[in-house]
């Protein structure tokens, strides 16, 4: 059974409803990234940064996985799929993908600013004074500008054993993540849908100008 690997970004949960976070003047729903999204936001204004991330789970909560997020679920029926995703959503899990990398955290999950490895499904507003087991505040687990990726290392295992690569709605341009495609086997075809596509300068991608429910139909076709 061949090992599909899919990496995913903002792109294929756009067509959900799901809003991408930076804006086309570099603005997080108006908020600079760092007041919202790193250590040195969440010392310096914690109420500010816990209400956005609670917005962003309420927002979740509203939407449903679109036809793009099932047809990669249904694609394990004939392959072994692996998805390595940059957005924090569980809407590939709820479409019924079932191997999931989360390389940037997820908003349906919690964890303890003294232990990172405290984590924890916390699906209601986090809030100051909300602790953990060993009494210290909680915060989104959400991987924050400047802090590591832990589920780097596993992401690029996975890259290293596929037989087919599909990027979709993501411009490769954030790195640690955009480094992936580095890991894949030489010979193997990739796939690369976002109706927007980054120039690319390699001869074996195939580029496919498309939004995702688009180009996953598409997908269809070549692979049969």
């Amino acid at each position: 059974m061949k090992h599909v690997v899919v990496l995913t970004g903002a792109g294929i949960s756009a067509e959900s409803g799901i809003k991408t976070f930076r804006d086309a003047d570099g603005l997080w729903e108006g908020h600079d990234v760092m007041e919202v999204a790193s250590p040195q936001g969440f010392a310096k204004n914690p109420e500010l940064v816990l209400d956005f991330y609670n917005q962003r789970r309420k927002q979740l909560l509203q939407v449903e996985p679109n036809e793009a997020h099932r047809v990669l679920a249904k694609f394990e029926s004939k392959y072994k799929v692996s998805i390595v995703t940059q957005n924090v959503d569980d809407l590939h899990e709820r479409a019924g993908s079932s191997q999931i990398i989360h390389l940037h955290g997820e908003l349906q999950k919690a964890r303890s600013c003294y232990n990172e490895l405290d984590i924890f499904y916390w699906k209601k507003d986090i809030l100051l004074g909300d602790l953990c087991k060993q009494g210290y505040q909680i915060r989104p687990h959400i991987v924050w500008f400047g802090e590591a990726v832990p589920m780097m290392d596993e992401a690029i295992k996975v890259c290293e054993t596929a037989d087919i690569l599909v990027i979709i709605g993501t411009s490769m341009q954030v790195y640690p993540a955009a480094s992936l495609i580095d890991f894949v086997p030489q010979h193997i075809p990739i796939y690369y849908i976002d109706p927007k596509p980054a120039k690319v300068n390699n001869n074996r991608i195939v580029v496919i100008p498309e939004t995702a429910t688009e180009g996953v139909k598409k997908l269809i076709k070549l692979f049969s």
